[in-house]
């Protein structure tokens, strides 16, 4: 093991697992993948690990059905639960992933009481209320991925629309993770320093932040069975190193707030920076009016679900 730092990611998907590939591919990180399907870590941890040779990283990538090879990580992902099936209501959906994220947040504390945890079940900013109250931990220590994904998505959409680098663009989505709830910021988006509302008219931008709000439904509706994979899992893994190095690096993600934007009690995204403790400090941009008003709604939506867990 040496000094690297341990990861544990629990729910071994197409996601999981995917962030696993991508984390171990980074070598600053022994990676363990836990899931309750027999062997099937186990073979996708092996196969990942036979590359090694290839690409040329160091660190250890493991598969178990067993929560206690969990131990001593420094951060925990958690992406169990189960996808929405047919004639299944939210509140359905709601409580069984409620009660799979609270379980596996028992089995991550205990075995690693000193880990951050970054949770990115759905729906993802409920689930960060249920993980902060089953793990104990302090709110720093328990953040929710979304944010990272659909500012991924705007600044995608903005770097085509204008036709310049995704590197040059700076855009920030906040609030809620759906689509009712999302906040694309239009305010302080820019490309390359210059306010993307002097590049593009006023109806394309507000044409942007609507696809962003739009693209994980779009990518759904393309591939008709499942949802995406690629980008979530590049999102999260960008978080999980930021706490890793302690980069401070500011990202935007779900966090608990507690007077920020007027909102308080309840899990919104904002813009955060991160490092080994986890979240360290909360931003504040000036927001619009309207920003303002979707923040305030993303915090009632998230609320009222959180109400109706049992």
């Amino acid at each position: 093991m040496g000094n690297r730092k341990k990861v544990t990611i629990w729910g071994a998907g197409a996601t999981g697992a995917t962030m696993a590939q991508r984390l171990v591919e980074k070598n600053i990180a022994d990676v363990v993948m836990v899931d309750i399907i027999e062997d099937m870590p186990q073979g996708k941890a092996l196969d990942m690990d036979e590359s090694a040779p290839i690409l040329g990283f160091e660190a250890t990538i493991s598969g178990t059905n067993d929560p206690a090879d969990s131990a001593g990580s420094d951060v925990v992902v958690v992406t169990s639960g189960i996808p929405r099936k047919p004639g299944m209501s939210r509140e359905d959906l709601l409580n069984t992933n409620a009660s799979i994220v609270r379980d596996v947040v028992g089995h991550a504390v205990k075995h690693s009481p000193n880990a951050v945890l970054i949770i990115f079940s759905n729906p993802m900013d409920v689930m960060c209320h249920v993980a902060l109250q089953a793990s104990g931990l302090p709110k720093e220590r328990v953040i929710g991925q979304g944010g990272m994904l659909d500012t991924a998505r705007y600044r995608t959409f903005i770097a085509e629309a204008t036709g310049t680098s995704v590197r040059d663009v700076q855009a920030w989505v906040l609030g809620g993770h759906t689509e009712a709830t999302m906040v694309p910021l239009t305010s302080n988006a820019m490309v390359g320093g210059v306010p993307l509302t002097k590049i593009l008219p006023r109806d394309q931008v507000d044409a942007l932040a609507q696809r962003a709000r739009n693209g994980g439904a779009e990518i759904v509706a393309l591939l008709k069975t499942g949802s995406a994979f690629y980008a979530p899992s590049a999102a999260t893994i960008a978080m999980v190193e930021a706490i890793v190095l302690d980069e401070k690096r500011v990202l935007p993600c779900a966090a608990y707030l507690q007077g920020e934007f007027g909102i308080s009690a309840v899990y919104v995204g904002v813009m955060a920076t991160l490092g080994t403790g986890g979240i360290e400090r909360i931003l504040q941009p000036e927001l619009s009016e309207q920003e303002q008003a979707g923040m305030l709604k993303a915090a009632e939506a998230v609320q009222e679900l959180v109400g109706l867990i049992q």
